[in-house]
């Protein structure tokens, strides 16, 4: 069985063959796709096969998926681009004729307002129409958003956003990986799940846990999404993208990145790393 995992030169995409290669997919069944393939050298070197891809040429898509059973498209990161390159993709897997296509959305799509849910939305509907066999991939957001900010979290002594009261789902990307490794495996003709940790918390409750674990009072600032925004721009991000984090957590605090389901503790078989466990991790990553 051939398994192609697309993004595979990013995080999440690198963890998600690290999963199946510790679940003892062979190597030679496994096809690594990404741009920078230089960055993935090594799992060449383990015997996973390498191609470069690019979202924007189909032709790259074509040759790479057209030895494959299963593919995990794992969406891109243009924003506004990546409607079209998703469906660049599904054309070509649905020409390759793929047993199923796993497709990484964003949890709540259906009934999400957040701008970051409309090309997620776009994707689904181009599945659906696509003919093809597909599971959706419904994710919260990943815990390293968070902790990945500790040393400015602490530098400021504050966690800021536009969250107010909204519980968010998180989960490690090591988390979601497993999980997107286990549909990939599965005997399951697919479906959709939706993704996300086990305990959701607020961002006040972050900012405490942070607190407890570092001994450093760290509260939590919540700002109109607007003020938000323009705080993130001072930080150096772009307008447009600085404009859509800040607008992604309006709709955190309208419950759109909460997840009730437990299907991400089914698909792992174990319960999802705690806030508390990721955070230790990372305190003592940056001590």
């Amino acid at each position: 069985m051939s398994l192609v995992i697309t993004g595979a030169t990013g995080h999440l995409g690198r963890l998600v063959i690290e999963h199946l290669l510790d679940q003892g997919v062979p190597a030679q069944d496994i096809v690594a796709a990404g741009r920078a393939t230089t960055k993935i050298k090594d799992l060449a070197d383990r015997g996973v096969a390498v191609r470069a891809i690019d979202y924007d040429d189909p032709a790259t898509l074509r040759d790479a998926f057209s030895r494959a059973d299963k593919v995990l498209l794992i969406s891109g990161s243009e924003l506004g681009q990546r409607a079209r390159q998703h469906r660049n993709a599904i054309d070509a897997a649905r020409q390759a004729g793929v047993a199923l296509l796993a497709y990484t959305s964003i949890a709540n799509v259906g009934t999400a307002t957040m701008r970051l849910a409309e090309e997620h939305q776009a994707t689904e509907a181009a599945l659906r129409a696509s003919g093809l066999p597909y599971a959706l991939l419904r994710n919260s957001w990943y815990i390293e958003n968070y902790t990945g900010q500790l040393p400015t979290i602490r530098q400021h002594g504050a966690v800021i956003g536009s969250a107010g009261d909204g519980q968010v789902s998180a989960a490690t990307r090591a988390d979601y990986a497993a999980a997107a490794a286990a549909v990939l495996t599965s005997d399951d003709p697919g479906r959709v799940y939706e993704l996300g940790g086990d305990q959701a918390f607020t961002l006040t409750e972050l900012a405490a846990e942070i607190s407890a674990q570092t001994g450093q009072d760290i509260s939590y600032h919540d700002l109109p999404a607007e003020q938000y925004a323009q705080v993130l721009t001072g930080a150096g991000l772009p307008e447009a993208v600085a404009a859509i984090v800040a607008d992604s957590d309006r709709g955190l605090a309208r419950g759109e990145l909460f997840v009730g389901s437990t299907d991400m503790r089914q698909l792992i078989g174990r319960p999802t790393t705690t806030l508390r466990e990721a955070i230790s991790t990372s305190v003592a990553a940056t001590s």
